[in-house]
């Protein structure tokens, strides 16, 4: 009979935000939003004093402002929040060696067999929010099951400062009633798709075959099939190093304007932005892939040294590399990613060598 894993999702809450508020007492118990505040400002983070305003990260600063007129906007300090990132995961490697970043907030742990040796992993997240708190005054939350999908559902069922297990015995209940855009792994623009064919919940996308799935999704087909069973077999990878960053939007009406594009491509450039940030990943190459109407896909790419770093930055390689080349016909998607990863320990090197 196979072991039956454990494994924990710690999630920070509120990460950015709720370290300004520790920082600084007179931002504590105020609404404030980690971005810039001008008119083409985006919000990074919000504080949950600001989400009951309707305020949430990735959203314009002046919608957040009209939604909360007495937001206080603070600068990101990314630097600060590495510092404390690192605080925080230092504490999981007391646990377990397997330990498996996210991001910059967030990390899975495998706790099957662990260092204290402790039977409960529930116990073990109880000790590790405790230690969160006492040690950085931060609140984390925390979800518990027998594999990855399920772990990262159940740290967001009880923000902030939660707890959630989800035991073997529940799991097929739990699944069934769960509505589909709840699904790690379904997307927004996957779930408007779902929710077309009749897919509202776990219940209604397990009635479907694999090769329903399949043809209607594609390679991702065999993962939904699997995931509204309870199924995910991927292990926690402690030596997972990220190759790249990126982000991408297909568009209901296919993109003809020039203005238009570029507009839509400032969105994605902040998007982007906006996932490093989170990540804390660094690199020195751009790319730009364009999906035309006709489904033909290309992409455009370049390498700056020593590091592509500023939303200025990267948005200015973006529009060089979208008026590189004519555009062949109208567009159905555009995605911005950064790859070439920087490593920490190497030194910046400012000149290429041949």
């Amino acid at each position: 009979m196979d072991e039956i894993r454990k494994i924990i999702h710690i999630d920070m809450d509120a990460f950015f935000a709720s370290v300004e508020q520790r920082d600084n007492p007179e931002l504590r118990n105020k609404p404030i939003a980690v971005g810039g505040d001008g008119d083409r400002g985006v919000v990074a983070a919000a504080s949950y004093e600001a989400r009951k305003f309707g305020v949430r990260s990735a959203m314009p600063s002046k919608i957040a402002k009209k939604r909360c007129p007495h937001l206080i906007f603070v600068r990101g300090r990314h630097d600060r929040y590495k510092e404390v990132s690192n605080q925080i995961m230092s504490i999981f490697y007391e646990y377990t060696d397997l330990v498996e970043p996210l991001s910059i907030d967030e990390a899975f742990l495998d706790v099957t067999h662990n260092k204290k040796n402790l039977p409960s992993a529930t116990l073990i997240a109880q000790e590790i929010k405790a230690r969160i708190k006492e040690e950085t005054d931060l609140t984390a939350s925390a979800g518990i099951s027998v594999n990855k999908f399920l772990a990262k559902i159940a740290s967001d069922v009880n923000k902030p400062d939660g707890l959630f297990v989800i035991p073997p015995k529940d799991i097929e209940s739990f699944i069934n009633d769960l509505q589909i855009d709840k699904f790690y792994g379904v997307g927004k623009v996957t779930a408007d798709k779902m929710h077309k064919i009749g897919i509202f919940r776990g219940k209604d996308l397990k009635e479907r075959s694999l090769l329903d799935l399949s043809r209607l999704f594609g390679k991702n087909g065999a993962y939904y099939y699997n995931i509204a069973r309870g199924i995910d077999d991927r292990p926690v990878n402690p030596n997972r190093i990220r190759k790249s960053v990126g982000t991408e939007h297909t568009y209901r009406n296919d993109l003809i304007d020039t203005q238009e594009i570029k507009k839509d491509l400032k969105k994605t450039t902040e998007s982007l932005v906006r996932r490093l940030e989170k990540s804390g990943f660094r690199g020195r190459t751009l790319t730009l892939k364009l999906k035309y109407s006709n489904f033909e896909q290309e992409t455009r790419s370049r390498t700056l040294l020593p590091v592509l770093e500023g939303e200025e930055m990267i948005q200015k390689l973006a529009e060089e590399l979208l008026d590189q080349e004519q555009l062949k016909t109208s567009i159905r998607l555009i995605g911005l990613s950064v790859s070439n990863r920087i490593d920490e320990s190497e030194p910046m090197q400012l000149t290429i060598d041949f």
